[in-house]
């Protein structure tokens, strides 16, 4: 009983075994390609797919498929064949040259497999990845030996596919330099560049020449042009795009593509338009172009309502800057803009303010031109342009001629506040003055600060009441000189902060007019000098008056003089 039903057992299992092999056979039903080919080098795609160089057996499903056989330098062919279940299909395919002879620049392409052994049959694509792009195999490319395997290209970029049985071993692109050979390993991808001084040697080549253990193919430039006629219309009108290229598989026109690689076409651009062929080949791409002018309609108009302005500038501070309005009108509008402006509305008013582009000192005599740019419904485009006149100046920053004001011995007294001083002194008030007066238009903020001090002799409170007596006249003589009030800060500091001897002898040492010998000698006399003194400070710049003493004045023994001079003297040197 067991043994039955063992036998049973393995009746069903072969039966269904015989079944599942049955379907398989009838799903995966195949025949054979033999194909015999000349040149014996020539290339054969089935599908798309790279098989193998030379003559092949190819197992294939039953059913229609496409080969073709190609081989650089020939014709390729392309066929439709139908494959019968176990059954065999012969091909005799003869491919015929095609092309001249190929001149230089040049360069060369060398592919080594590195470790991926068994695929130099692989087929190598050039710049595309069609079987179109076919230029030969990896044998045919991998040496530099005595006898040549060598791809020799233009030089350029050129994008390098090796594939077979629709799977890709390496992509990249190389740069080929006139008269270099690119070596890339497609196992790591790694290149190396060397001169290739045989390319200056060779004259115009055969496409393709191989012999028992060489091979060469000298891949051709691709060419191409593109002309329009005519190249200017009105808008409405038509152009004629002809186009021509050589050594190309696949052509482009920007608007519409793809295109033939030779053809003409008729277009109607409602503007201004350029046309860029592409021509790509196995040698590389090229392209070209053609503008089609179309000539617009329009009346845009641009003025302004003042045709002169003014500007002026203090150092990095515009004090005037002139306006104009701007009026413009675009009636047949797409866009419309103005340089500066940038879009505007197509009809419109702006306020502008002119700059000139001088960056130099002196008077301003420029003229500023504003365009519109309008383009029409039809992708015209028309400029109008207006100028402004712009006058006035650049100036540099006024200078300040900021000094320390010095005092004789107890002057200005209590009983004359208003004497004391000197003509010198004055005079270099009135410049200060006048420089201050002008700064103002740069900095309207700027203010003077008046700093009063006394020598050490008298009392403190004495000194103190002195200095304030000080900076109240000088204070008094510069609002005579025009500077408002509240442009200045005045502060008495008496005696309470002296300079050092060697503060004194260190101005000294880099006064511009140096003291006589006594006065040097006597350095006491010299300190108790520069204490009778009114210090001067711009804010903000915070620059400060230099504290040298006037020793080059005509009145300079007046205001050195240790003792208190008489009322009458210090009349006649005001």
């Amino acid at each position: 009983m067991k043994h039955q039903w063992f036998r049973t057992f393995v009746s069903l299992l072969g039966a269904v075994l015989l079944c599942g092999t049955a379907a398989y056979a009838q799903e995966t039903q195949t025949g054979k390609l033999k194909i015999h080919v000349n040149p014996e080098e020539a290339y054969t795609f089935v599908d798309g797919q790279a098989y193998g160089s030379g003559q092949h057996t190819i197992v294939l499903s039953a059913g229609d498929h496409t080969i073709l056989v190609a081989n650089y330098g020939f014709t390729f062919q392309r066929e439709d064949i139908s494959i019968e279940p176990n059954g065999v299909t012969h091909k005799q395919i003869e491919l015929q040259r095609t092309g001249g002879l190929v001149t230089g620049p040049r360069g060369r392409i060398q592919i080594e497999v590195g470790d991926l052994g068994g695929s130099t049959d692989d087929a190598v694509l050039l710049n595309g990845q069609k079987p179109d792009y076919f230029v030969g195999h990896v044998d045919e490319f991998n040496n530099d030996i005595i006898a040549k395997q060598e791809l020799i290209v233009p030089p350029g970029k050129h994008l390098v596919t090796v594939t077979r049985h629709g799977k890709v071993t390496w992509s990249g692109t190389l740069e080929v330099g006139e008269n270099q050979r690119v070596i890339v390993d497609i196992s790591n991808g790694k290149q190396r560049v060397k001169d290739w001084p045989r390319g200056t040697q060779l004259g115009a080549l055969p496409r393709f020449k191989a012999g028992i253990a060489s091979a060469t193919v000298v891949v051709a430039p691709v060419s191409g042009t593109i002309t329009a006629n005519p190249p200017v219309i009105d808008c409405g009108q038509t152009a004629r795009l002809t186009w021509n290229s050589e050594e190309t598989i696949d052509a482009d026109i920007s608007g519409f593509s793809p295109v033939p690689v030779n053809g003409e076409k008729v277009v109607a651009p409602r503007q201004t338009t350029t046309y860029e062929f592409t021509a790509t080949g196995p040698g590389g791409v090229t392209k070209s172009s053609a503008t089609v002018k179309v000539n617009p309609v329009s009346a845009a108009t641009l003025a302004a309502s003042t045709p002169e302005v003014r500007y002026r500038k203090i150092g990095d501070k515009v004090i005037e800057q002139g306006s104009t309005t701007l009026n413009w009108s675009n009636p047949n509008a797409a866009t419309t803009s103005i340089d500066t402006l940038g879009p505007v509305a197509a009809n419109g008013t702006q306020v502008v303010k002119p700059v000139p582009t001088q960056s130099t000192y002196g008077p301003v005599n420029e003229t500023v031109t504003y365009t519109l740019k309008a383009n029409d419904m039809c992708g015209g485009s028309e400029a109008k342009t207006v100028a402004v006149h712009v006058t006035g100046s650049i100036e540099p920053i006024p200078a300040v001629a900021l000094h320390s004001v010095f005092f004789p011995t107890d002057y200005p007294m209590k009983n004359n506040p208003s004497l004391g001083l000197l003509s010198s002194q004055r005079e270099a008030l009135t410049k200060l003055a006048e420089g201050f007066t002008k700064y103002l238009e740069y900095d309207p903020d700027a203010k003077l600060t008046l700093v009063a001090h006394a020598d050490t002799r008298g009392s403190a409170d004495f000194n103190m009441q002195l200095a304030q007596r000080r900076v109240d006249l000088v204070k008094g003589f510069l609002v005579s000189q025009g500077i408002a009030t509240e442009k200045l800060i005045t502060s008495a500091v008496g005696e309470d902060q002296p300079l050092e001897k060697e503060a004194v002898a260190n101005i000294e040492a880099q006064n511009p007019q140096p003291a006589p010998p006594a006065w040097a000698k006597d350095l006491a006399g010299m300190q108790l000098a520069y204490e009778r003194r009114v210090d001067i400070a711009l804010v903000p710049a915070n620059v400060e008056s230099p504290r040298f003493y006037p020793n080059g004045a005509p009145d300079a023994k007046l205001l050195w003089q240790k003792t208190t001079p008489s009322q009458n003297v210090i009349e006649k040197e005001k």
